[in-house]
């Protein structure tokens, strides 16, 4: 009997629910049929108003329907989906050193809008990662790059990507950002994360905000510094650590494309390593109609000769990836390699094999160069074999290297460990030409500037800058910061020298290693070069992406960026030896001291009986063996 009521109590329950979920369909489609009925009845007062409610009833079912196969599947809200673009290049130019500089390009486009409220929750090509971050702390650009060696611009000319040794981060914050230090703050520990550097060591102690350098390069030209936050780390040390989270954010990754000659061992085993990104808004076309995020990550790397190449002049892409490409990223619009096949100024040759019959020129730093492309997106390119191995070959050693127009140098003079002085040189390589250059100078706080003695000369005369900006630092809390515009005469050297004072610190702030010394970073140059071709103003023309980076505003210069070595410089630092001397003439003293006091206090004295003679105990024996008591 109990189990028969509890049948029917189950068969009651079955038939109430499906009452409910009748009862609720009912509800659901009641408003559907009655606005029908209310397009039925003024369908017969006015055509239009029916037309109407026919196309809105026909837009209501569809969305229905598609929310509902939505749900269903899980899916994010309606929304309309956004466009994005995915290309990649890698440019190879032979240097008149007999090395080889590659340089890789990968942009994602997007058709999204951070810039507003909306969140955006559809990622296809874009990284997740880096668009939650923008998101978030309402990033308006943002560029961050990771170097290992310097670039030596007398050698090799001038790099695509410019950037200082170590870690360099600068962003340019929305105007909604009420808190810009402390989203600084929290954006620096994020990126820390996703790329596995030492981010988070950047505070107000090496953060300034430049009044005149580091401009927006987006299409959104904000003037109001507030915004903007500059940081570096000159020791950053750039390792396999940092090339994993960089390769990740690719939408192929390192499987497919230009991405799978990034292999760290032959990376690293190179004289200049540098790897970038850099997110900025753009415009799809002339009038902005169509705003897109850029998402570009760049990767330098410069071979040496004799390390990877035996000493011979003569290159491949095995030899300098130890792998060669068979297809191109499947997600990539465009795939191409560029081969610069002019190495010096009077026009020498590179013979490249296999050849190739597409040809390109393009204006690049202000010359205009001859590159050979081969498209990695046709079938025809790898050949029967499938695989594309380029060989690069010099035809002759003969010739001299363009010399760059604007060059930089610095150092430290001076003796002793208290006072001493900065010199930068700057240099004007065009014969009949100058021009003005920003430059800008950021010292630690402990090496006190005194801003008194700052001279700026060029051909043995006083050079006033038209410009200067300076904040003066606090201890422990900023760095100095020191801009200045300074117009170089044609072919001259502009020397800039200010003197300064080395702190005490204290005996906590020094590192581990405190003998080596303090990094201070490199000082950044930016100008307006004259050009010898007439420059490309057209920022929506199709071009290659290692030529349009920077946006060319007037046909007779290009922008240039140039950073001078880190620094070096030793501070006052005490006998660490010390700590260690005394910490072991104490120990020693407390115990033997206090040895010698706890063996007395809990050592048992016992009485012992005088020692007998020789003659009595050989008498005692004797005694003994005989049965007689002893003595």
């Amino acid at each position: 009997m109990a189990a028969r009521r509890c049948s029917f109590s189950t068969v009651f329950l079955i038939l109430l629910s499906f009452s409910v979920v009748n009862v609720a369909h009912s509800q659901e489609t009641t408003p559907i049929n009655a606005n029908n009925v209310a397009a039925a009845h003024n369908s017969g007062k006015d055509t239009e108003g029916a037309a109407a409610a026919e196309e809105t009833e026909a837009r209501r079912a569809a969305l229905h329907k598609e929310g509902a196969s939505a749900r269903g599947a899980g899916a994010a809200p309606l929304a309309p989906q956004a466009k994005d673009d995915f290309q990649e290049e890698l440019v190879i130019r032979p240097l008149h050193s007999g090395d080889i500089y590659a340089s890789f390009h990968f942009r994602t486009l997007w058709e999204s809008d951070f810039m507003t409220r909306n969140k955006v929750s559809h990622y296809r090509l874009f990284p997740k990662s880096l668009g939650q971050v923008i998101s978030k702390f309402s990033v308006r650009e943002l560029h961050i790059s990771f170097t290992q060696g310097y670039w030596r611009t007398m050698q090799w000319g001038q790099p695509y990507q410019p950037s200082p040794p170590g870690a360099e981060l600068w962003v340019w914050f929305q105007d909604s950002v009420t808190d810009v230090d402390g989203a600084w703050k929290e954006l620096t520990n994020a990126l820390s994360g996703i790329f596995c550097a030492s981010l988070n060591f950047i505070d107000s102690t090496n953060t300034v905000q430049p009044s005149a350098s580091f401009k927006p390069l987006g299409v959104v030209n904000v003037t109001d510094h507030r915004f903007l936050r500059y940081a570096t780390l000159p020791r950053e040390i750039v390792c396999t650590e940092n090339l994993t989270p960089w390769k990740k954010l690719l939408p192929c990754g390192s499987k497919a494309g230009l991405a799978v000659l990034l292999k760290s061992e032959k990376l690293f085993h190179s004289s200049f390593h540098s790897q970038a990104v850099h997110i900025r808004p753009t415009c799809q076309d002339q009038e902005c109609k169509t705003p897109s995020w850029e998402l570009r990550q760049t990767l330098n790397v410069v071979f040496d000769m004799y390390t990877s190449a035996q000493g011979k002049r003569e290159w491949s892409l095995f030899k300098m990836f130890s792998r060669t490409l068979t297809e191109a990223c499947p997600l990539a619009s465009s795939s191409k390699i560029y081969v610069d096949v002019i190495s010096n100024a009077e026009g020498e040759q590179i013979e490249v094999s296999p050849a190739t019959p597409l040809l390109s020129q393009n204006v690049v730093l202000g010359d205009r160069r001859t590159f050979s492309v081969y498209d990695l997106t046709q079938q025809v390119t790898f050949g029967t074999l499938r695989s594309l191995n380029l060989l690069i070959r010099w035809k002759s050693n003969e010739g001299d290297m363009l010399r760059p127009l604007l060059h930089a140098e610095r150092y430290v003079a001076g003796y002793g460990l208290h006072t001493g002085e900065i010199h930068t040189l700057m240099f004007n390589n065009h014969p009949y030409r100058s021009f003005p250059v920003l430059l800008l100078e950021m010292v630690p706080w402990y090496l006190r500037l005194y801003i008194h003695t700052l001279t700026v000369t060029s051909k043995a005369k006083d050079n006033k800058p038209s410009y200067i900006h300076y904040q003066p630092s606090k201890d422990r809390l900023r760095p100095h910061l020191l801009e200045m515009l300074i117009q170089l005469p044609p072919n001259s050297v502009t020397e800039v020298t200010v003197q300064f004072e080395r702190a005490l610190l204290k005996w906590t702030e020094y590192p581990a290693d405190a003998s080596h010394g303090f990094y201070v970073g490199s000082s950044v140059i930016s100008s307006l070069v004259p050009s010898v071709v007439a420059m490309n103003t057209n920022i929506t023309e199709e071009r290659p992406l290692f030529s349009n980076f920077f946006p060319c505003r007037e046909e007779s210069s290009y922008f240039v960026r140039v950073y001078t070595e880190p620094l070096l410089v030793n501070l006052p630092t005490p006998d660490f030896s010390m700590p260690y001397n005394v910490i072991c003439l104490t120990c020693t003293v407390v115990a033997v001291g206090y040895g010698s006091l706890y063996n007395l206090l809990t050592r048992s004295f016992q009485v012992e009986e005088p020692s007998q003679g020789l003659a009595k105990r050989i008498a005692n024996v004797i005694r003994k063996m005989r049965g007689v008591p002893p003595l």
